[in-house]
């Protein structure tokens, strides 16, 4: 008997090699391992049982009755052990199934403060092997945990937060849509007792993985929870073919939400390509849809430049055949009405007006109506004889295809060669029906990393109706989410709240629209809408010469403003927590500076607002606190604001463990309203 341990700051993840197996010992909270006794001997019996125990192994086999590492068409897998590696920071097990000639591998490795837990099947037999399922992990969880945080979504109304107990059976989330979906990647957080935002223990996983995969917490019946993972697709194996199952993120910490939420945000962060500065975008889309040409696109591009934005994007509606949506998808050539002399010399006015250019694809569709499926109907995803349902009037095309992954390389390659194009805002339109299963996203993922060698100075956007194709997998890929099509700045609070549990806040798209909003109908002032966009990657999805001069500039002001303080929101460490009476607020910053946001959607309950508590600041010392600026509705004379925030706004010192505990003064907030301070050590 041998121990193996893995060790991040916060946790410990413990397996014994046993005779033919690798067990299970702990995963949780960081342990010593020092003099640890065999399983066997910590294990009675139990009534009803096989004579011969079977512990919880990491690939179980006959005699277990919980998930199973691979399910093959229903034999049953006799995994022995051959072979365990080990270093500081990762583990690697081969374990061989002697009657199929199927060999597993399984990886365990400590990243950026967390672990990263994956899967590897191959085939060495002679024949060809059904797979049903490849766990990419199958974890024990530790005693204590009695909540699961998910999120559920739809367009428009992406990571809705569900809180549910522990189940007494099985808890499961799975995708069945051909991609993640509007409630967020394949993953969930789980609570321990009492765990709150900053205290307590939290576990939070991801799948990292673009389509259709399952994620479920089950009890057994000696009383332990577990955890597995993995997609849903089944694969046939030909001999000497091996899959690479999605690897799972997995953060553990006793710090509550916020500490197993930095852990998520740093594995992220390691996965995602060089991120340069966060230019401030402007988008045309909701500015004029489908109805632009070249004279009406630059005259955005100046009002733009005008109020300060960097990067221009030119939305849906540019290519052949594109004056609404139902027809040109494929046909990726600038469209020869709208744009007679192409892209280049649109592209070149805009860059010279200070403007990086960015453009607006969707390569995975394609329209009946388009020259494409015309030459090529069989492209599309399709069950011979059976109905092919469109969505927003377009199809899918089958990326599993090599001809069809080549023709997209080259139009986009053509494009990028040609055009000074730096972003690509890379669309997703619709559910598949049928789904592509596991060569579909493996196409996609092929396509990007080969645009990104061509082209590795080009940034791309993962956007599918909104949220729909947020996860770790892509983000590998690319470096921005479009978080929602939703601008509503009510809505938005919660769904950027929701979209960072999984993912830092340098990466997700938040705009500043018009009012009243293009989702929901409703008004909203443009200090609320900047403020809540505040939190994100910042830009603006409106034409800013339609406002009154009064509201340009403000905007101009907003965009300056988060010039001046994204050094602070990107890239740093990011807490979050809720106040009394309604208000959420979150923090970012590198521990001795932060930008903190305090955020009111709906209208105060209590006639004065109680200090602000923000334990993050615990045993820092003295903090400098300086009310930034307030956005949103504005009290008027009758809420009496204290003449203590005359100090406050030229900044005032605090003890900071006044601060954590007893918490900081705030100014009278209204519905609808941010108020934005500077903490400083």
């Amino acid at each position: 008997m041998s121990i193996i341990a893995l060790h991040s700051a916060e946790a410990s993840l413990v397996l014994e090699h046993g005779r033919d197996a690798l067990l299970w010992r702990h995963l949780g909270l960081r342990v010593a391992t020092d003099g640890l006794p065999a399983l066997a001997t910590t294990r009675g019996a139990a009534t009803f049982s096989l004579d011969d125990d079977v512990p919880f192994a990491t690939a179980p086999g006959l005699g277990w009755f919980g998930p199973l590492a691979v399910s093959a068409r229903g034999r049953v897998l006799r995994w022995v052990v051959e072979d365990v590696a080990q270093t500081a920071d990762a583990v690697r097990v081969t374990l061989a199934d002697a009657d199929t000639g199927l060999r597993l591998e399984q990886a365990f490795r400590v990243v950026s403060g967390g672990f990263e837990i994956a899967a590897s099947l191959g085939n060495d037999g002679p024949v060809p092997q059904p797979i049903d399922h490849i766990a990419s992990a199958l974890l024990p969880l530790p005693a204590g945990l009695d909540r699961i945080l998910s999120w559920r979504g739809r367009h428009a109304a992406e990571f809705v937060e569900c809180v549910e107990a522990m189940p007494e059976q099985q808890w499961r989330r799975e995708g069945r849509r051909g991609l993640p979906g509007h409630g967020g990647p394949p993953g969930l957080y789980l609570l321990g007792e009492g765990a709150g935002w900053d205290q307590g223990l939290a576990l939070a996983a991801q799948l990292a993985w673009s389509g259709d995969a399952a994620i479920a917490v089950e009890r057994d019946d000696e009383g332990r929870h577990l955890l597995s993972a993995g997609i849903t697709d089944a694969i046939t194996l030909q001999p000497g073919e091996r899959f690479d199952a999605p690897p799972l993120l997995l953060a553990i910490s006793g710090r509550g939400r916020n500490g197993a939420m930095a852990q998520m945000h740093a594995m992220v962060r390691a996965r995602l390509p060089a991120l340069g500065p966060r230019p401030v975008h402007l988008n045309s889309w909701e500015a004029c849809y489908f109805r632009h040409d070249t004279a009406r696109i630059l005259e955005l591009a100046r009002a733009a430049a005008d109020v300060g934005a960097e990067r221009f994007i030119l939305d849906d509606g540019w290519f052949k055949g594109r004056n609404d949506d139902t027809s040109g998808l494929g046909d990726w050539t600038p469209d020869p009405i709208k744009y007679p002399d192409g892209l280049t010399p649109l592209a070149e006015a805009v860059t010279a007006m200070g403007l990086q250019f960015g453009l607006w694809v969707e390569p995975e569709m394609v329209n009946p109506d388009s020259d494409l499926y015309r030459t090529r109907p069989d492209w599309a995803l399709h069950i011979p004889g059976s109905p092919q349902p469109t969505a927003r009037n377009q199809l899918v095309l089958n990326l599993s295809l090599l001809p069809v992954e080549d023709y997209l390389f080259d139009a986009l390659d053509q494009l990028l060669r040609e055009v000074p194009i730096s972003y690509l805002k890379w669309d997703h339109n619709r559910d598949l029906a049928p789904a592509g299963g596991v060569g579909q996203v493996q196409g996609l993922y092929r396509l990007l990393a080969r645009l990104r060698a061509a082209h590795p100075d080009v940034e791309i956007e993962s956007c599918a109706g909104g949220g729909g194709r947020c996860d770790a997998g892509i983000a590998a890929f690319t470096q921005r989410f479009w978080t929602s099509d939703n601008l509503d700045p009510e809505s938005r609070v919660a769904i950027q709240r929701g979209f960072q549990a999984f993912f830092p806040p340098e990466v997700m798209g938040a705009h500043a629209g018009a009012s009243p909003a293009h989702a929901t109908g409703r008004r909203h002032t443009l200090g609320f809408r900047a403020g809540v966009a505040m939190a994100g990657h910042f830009g603006v999805e409106m034409d800013p010469a339609k406002l009154p001069d009064a509201e340009r500039e403000e905007l101009a002001r907003w965009i300056a403003f988060h010039k001046q303080w994204r050094h602070l929101l990107h890239g740093q460490t990011l807490v979050m927590g809720e106040g009394s009476d309604g208000l959420v607020w979150q923090a970012s910053g590198n521990g001795r500076e932060w930008l903190l946001l305090v955020t009111r959607t709906s209208p105060p309950q209590d006639r004065r607002p109680q200090p602000l508590a923000l334990p993050f600041l615990a045993g820092v010392g003295a903090i400098t606190a300086t009310l930034l600026a307030r956005a949103g509705t504005t009290p008027h004379k009758g809420f009496g604001e204290p003449a203590f925030l005359s100090d406050l706004s030229d900044g005032v010192t605090f003890p900071a463990d006044w601060l954590a505990h007893a918490g900081l003064p705030l100014p009278p907030l209204l519905a609808q309203s941010v108020a934005i301070f500077h903490l400083k050590a």
